[in-house]
């Protein structure tokens, strides 16, 4: 048998990564909703339909600044208003003079009515007087005080804003499901709403395992390596949402280990684990996990799934709580790799968030790359939008295992299991990272 024929052979026995996914995906459930202060809900999703109690704006309000009038008065359709020359300079022959009877600020509460040839100076945001159905910009007029010159004629309605133009009250503000961003907690605000059910952000442990590793500040040497697994993992659940917390390093001790997970479970609603999920004589956590106790199996069922780079991922629960924990691999790529594909779909399920997976586009390949047979393949690539439409991608230098090209990446290139050469000018499917460059 040759040594491809092999490598089939061995990727045959893994278990795909879209069935795997399935099979944990369905075991999660949304967090219970919580009833939160305005102030407090922004970056959870809704739990619930939000409608909107009043309307907006709740009363007949100016728009801008300048002189609320009637349109007949300035049309010339109207008794009252008189006719002056217009100043040099400005378009038409005259200009029309209202008397300023008052004026109007955001904070006016007592109601006036208009009068044939008079108006209010208005603030933008005040109430409209009764009878009001124009406000003249300030600058459209001589600004004046008793009496106002209006060089300038705008349309029936200019300036005014109606109550419930915008949203009249029982309008469906957001569905259930949607992300609370800032804009929409300013929505809630003006229509009155001061609490909204929502499902809380996951509160996410992350734990590094391994005799080896020792914590940040130091280089590596043989025999220790520092452990950046943790940190960017707590930094990529705090980026999903999550409110993560990094545990730190813990040794390769069955008792150790058992006593961390029990403990974190009190402030947990899923932890992450890294390292040990291989079988060899050091990986402790597959080890400890999935051991046998009586005619029970381990708590976390460890599976060999069709994905490169990482192909050994654990998932289940542990303690009384029965808290969900997902151990991913010790290798950095393979742990961030890991992280996309598994944990950060569970925290968005958890969260309620919807879709739980990063978005993704079909993309022109712009170099020819191979990749292992029978394992789906997550490799770092540069994405950009081409002029005429659509995409381009261009994979970095490194392969999936590389943290440069990770940090550089702004998606990620996607090869299927039976894909072993991609050529360039191939279309490719390509998961869209977050932006910030």
């Amino acid at each position: 048998m040759t040594a491809t024929a092999d490598a089939e052979a061995a990727a045959n026995e893994l278990t795909p990564l879209a069935d795997y996914l399935g099979s944990v995906l369905r075991r999660l459930r949304a967090l219970p909703p919580l009833d939160l202060d305005l102030t407090q809900a922004h970056g959870n999703v809704l739990a619930e339909d939000v409608v909107a109690p009043h309307a907006f704006p709740a009363f007949d309000q100016a728009a801008v600044d300048g002189y609320a009038a009637r349109w007949e008065d300035i049309s010339g359709g109207g008794r009252g208003p008189s006719y002056v020359p217009a100043p040099s300079g400005m378009p038409g022959g005259r200009t029309i003079r209202l008397n300023v009877v008052g004026d109007l600020g955001a904070a006016s509460w007592r109601p006036v009515r208009l009068t044939p040839g008079s108006c209010f100076s208005v603030a933008a945001g005040a109430p409209l007087p009764v009878a009001a159905d124009v406000v003249v910009p300030v600058e459209w007029t001589d600004q004046g005080m008793a009496a106002v010159e209006i060089f300038r004629t705008p349309k029936r309605g200019y300036g005014v804003r109606r109550a419930g133009e915008e949203l009249p009250a029982g309008t469906l503000l957001a569905r259930a499901g949607t992300y609370v961003s800032p804009a929409l907690v300013a929505v809630f605000a003006a229509t009155g709403i001061g609490h909204v059910v929502v499902r809380p952000s996951p509160r996410v442990v992350i734990v590094a395992t391994g005799d080896e590793l020792v914590d940040v500040g130091r280089g590596s040497q043989p025999g220790q390596v520092v452990d950046a697994n943790s940190h960017a993992l707590t930094a990529a659940a705090a980026e999903v949402g999550a409110l993560a917390y990094r545990v730190g390093i813990c040794d390769d001790d069955p008792e150790g280990l058992r006593g961390l997970l029990e403990d974190q479970t009190l402030r947990a609603d899923l932890i992450i684990t890294t390292g040990g999920t291989g079988t060899g004589p050091g990986d402790m956590v597959r080890r400890i996990l999935s051991r046998r106790e009586g005619s029970r199996a381990g708590p976390v069922t460890f599976t060999d799934v069709a994905l490169y780079p990482g192909t050994a991922l654990g998932f289940g629960t542990v303690g009384a709580e029965e808290v969900p924990v997902v151990c991913l691999p010790g290798d950095p790529g393979a742990a961030l790799i890991g992280f996309e594909v598994l944990a950060r779909p569970a925290i968005q399920l958890l969260a309620g968030a919807e879709p739980v997976f990063r978005p993704s586009v079909r993309a022109h390949l712009l170099e020819t790359v191979s990749s292992p047979a029978g394992l789906r393949e997550f490799r770092p690539a540069h994405v950009a939008e081409r002029r005429g439409g659509g995409y381009t991608v261009q994979p970095l230098s490194g392969g999936p295992f590389t943290l440069s090209g990770l940090a550089e990446a702004n998606g990620l290139l996607v090869l299927g299991e039976r894909v072993t050469t991609a050529a360039a000018g191939s279309t490719v499917d390509v998961l869209l990272m977050d932006r910030r460059r």
